[in-house]
């Protein structure tokens, strides 16, 4: 039976193996797919399994998706761009990275039904994730992307991958037409985002790439204030079809019964 991996920190939140052991099944693939939190101590160890085949494929989530690059041989366009790694695979006996969340934020807005050409972008946080959705913005012609996050350098360096990234200060007010939490605040059912909404009151579509729990106090703010409202859980599907096609060749079907069982 061949073995698939989820690693991060915190993982319990995770959907992944639910998603991918139900597609597993459905196409009759002999595998199984666990989550497994890690400290940055093992990822040795876990690269080395890798190798010796007993893993045969691994996502990433938060914090690792740039602090595995080193222990990769190769990364595909996509992630040697952003420099973010959520997919990874043996080719040829070497380690590839790879980046589905790029395709997964793409197509994920598509199917919201909301055009996101020539809009203003304020995205919150600078995390693994953001460099992808940042690309992805582009990719879809937006007008502009401006970045805010509490440390500011963090936010700065992500200029050395984006010339045209503006970065302001946490709370400064400007006009946007979305705004994307891409912060891990949320994930616990007690946070919440210090922000002053009446900033955004030109804004209409509010998105979160947290899916778990499927609506943050974040969007609960928004949708109050009878705003567009998205989760992250169409990106979460999207990626992981990306990466089990990698992986199994296979195009996996996504439909409202894949939907649903992320409900459950």
């Amino acid at each position: 039976m061949k073995r698939y991996l989820v690693i991060g920190n915190p993982i319990s939140h995770s959907l992944s193996p639910k998603l991918h052991n139900y597609w597993l099944k459905k196409n009759n693939i002999n595998g199984i797919y666990k989550k497994k939190k890690l400290d940055e101590n093992n990822l040795k160890e876990i690269f080395s399994k890798i190798r010796k085949k007993e893993i045969m494929g691994i996502n990433v989530t938060v914090p690792f998706k740039k602090i595995v690059i080193p222990y990769l041989d190769k990364l595909t366009t996509e992630a040697e761009y952003t420099q973010s790694v959520n997919t990874i695979y043996l080719q040829n006996n070497k380690i590839i990275g790879h980046n589905t969340d790029i395709k997964g934020f793409e197509l994920a807005i598509k199917d919201s039904g909301y055009d996101i050409a020539e809009k203003k972008i304020l995205i919150l946080g600078a995390g693994g994730v953001v460099p992808s959705i940042i690309f992805a913005l582009y990719n879809m012609k937006v007008f502009g992307v401006t970045l805010c996050n509490r440390t500011k350098t963090k936010a700065e360096n992500l200029k050395n991958l984006f010339k045209n990234l503006n970065v302001i200060d946490w709370g400064e007010k400007s006009d946007f037409d979305v705004v994307i939490n891409a912060t891990s605040v949320g994930l616990k059912k007690g946070d919440e985002l210090v922000l002053d909404f009446s900033y955004f009151k030109n804004c209409d579509f509010f998105y979160d790439v947290i899916y778990n729990p499927k609506k943050t106090n974040f969007l609960k703010t928004a949708s109050k204030l009878g705003k567009k409202i998205e989760n992250g859980k169409k990106m979460f599907i999207y990626q992981a079809a990306q990466a089990f096609k990698i992986w199994h060749g296979v195009e996996p079907e996504i439909n409202d019964e894949v939907k649903e069982i992320l409900d459950k």
